[in-house]
C-alpha cells in the first residue's frame, strides 16, 4: 500500500479548533477519514517549527490521498504538503527501468 508522508501547519482558525477539541480529537478525525478510504495510519506526532504536524499514512492509492488533501485544504485549517514515500525495493526497480531521456542542449 502507498504511503505518504504529511507535513502540515495550523492556520489560526485550525488552531483555535485544535486548542477547543484537543490533540486526541484531531487523532481520531484522522484516523476516521483515512480509513474511510481504506488507509491507515502509521504514525502521527504534533512538532514545533516549520510543521505543527507529522504523519505518515497508508492509502490503497494515490486517488485517495489526492482526496483527503483537497478536502483538508478545502476546510481552510491547515497548509499541508503531502509526499510519497518508496520503499528500497521499488527504488531498485525503478532503477533498473530504461528511460529514453535527453537532457537540454544535448
Amino acid at each position: 500500500m502507498p504511503k505518504f508522508l504529511i507535513q502540515a501547519t495550523y492556520t489560526p482558525e485550525g488552531t483555535k479548533g485544535l486548542l477547543k477539541e484537543g490533540a486526541s480529537g484531531r487523532r481520531a478525525a484522522v484516523e476516521q477519514v483515512v480509513a474511510g478510504l481504506g488507509g491507515t495510519v502509521e504514525a502521527m506526532y504534533f512538532a514545533f517549527g516549520e510543521d505543527d504536524f507529522v504523519c505518515i499514512l497508508d492509502f490503497p492509492d494515490a486517488v485517495s490521498m489526492a482526496a483527503v488533501s483537497l478536502s483538508v485544504k478545502a476546510s481552510g485549517a491547515l497548509r499541508t504538503r503531502a509526499t510519497p514515500l518508496l520503499t528500497f525495493d521499488e527504488i531498485d526497480e525503478a532503477a533498473r527501468r530504461q528511460v529514453g531521456f535527453r537532457p537540454p542542449g544535448a
